[in-house]
């Protein structure tokens, strides 16, 4: 079976000295590798393409068959490494807290936790407000899209 850490490896090999980053590697069963990227300032398809065919250059199909999947880190996608949280500072996100609970607000911080600046709620007569989430709270947090 292929590791994942070679493919990690191979992964930072490519990106090394770029503004992209990986994510995520998951192998699953019969060598079926999903690689998740995201970047400082995006990540297009010619990045994954460019990533794909180095990961497949570097891996012998004669050797061991593989299937691979090249994706970004899409809108809607949970945010899961520390770089992500940083790149979305200041943007307005939905944090599920491992009660199931959903609140959303503006990202102020992301370090042991998240700090949201949470929305006036005028039914509970409560002003706009900072609050910290530590990371034992948080179930996930993903990034709102905001249409102004």
């Amino acid at each position: 079976m292929i590791s994942q850490r070679r493919i990690e490896e191979l992964v930072t090999e490519k990106l090394d000295g770029s503004d992209l980053f990986l994510v995520e590697v998951q192998i699953g069963i019969g060598n079926k590798i999903l690689v998740e990227i995201d970047g400082d300032n995006g990540v297009g398809i010619d990045h994954c393409v460019s990533l794909s065919r180095h990961i497949e250059g570097s891996l012998d199909r004669d050797v061991e068959d593989f299937e691979l999947s090249v994706t970004s880190s899409g809108l809607g996608r949970p945010l899961k490494i520390e770089r992500q949280f940083a790149k979305n500072i200041g943007r307005t996100v939905a944090l599920k807290k491992t009660d199931g609970t959903v609140v959303e607000g503006q990202m102020l911080t992301a370090n042991d936790g998240v700090t949201l600046l949470m929305p006036a709620a005028k039914k509970k007569k409560l002003p706009e407000r900072e609050e910290h989430f530590g990371a034992d709270e948080i179930s996930e947090v993903k990034v709102k899209i905001v249409f102004n």
